[in-house]
């Protein structure tokens, strides 16, 4: 699956690891609703890291169709509450 951080670029991640990082979203997803900025920042850090660790970076060049899109390290609690569905920002 062609991932892409909001600001970055794009990452082609398995979708093996979708289920470790849905743990990371649904910990995002809680942090939102009870308004816990500090754990939110530290989770959202956390998610792309993952995303970034596992995942192989595109060239900058590639323009792939990107099936996810994940907020920049330096979005708001307000602009990820935007992006989110049901499922929080990772579907599963």
């Amino acid at each position: 699956m062609i991932v892409r951080i909001m600001g970055e670029g794009q990452v082609e991640l398995a979708d093996s690891h979708f289920a470790e990082l849905n743990k990371l979203d649904d910990e995002l997803l809680a942090e939102m609703e009870s308004g816990d900025g500090p754990g939110f920042r530290r989770t959202l850090h956390a998610l792309l890291s993952k995303v970034r660790e596992l995942g192989t970076a595109l060239p900058d060049d590639a323009l792939e169709p990107s099936e996810l899109i994940l907020p920049s390290p330096d979005a708001t609690l307000e602009e990820v509450r935007d992006m989110l569905s049901d499922d929080g920002l990772i579907p599963g």
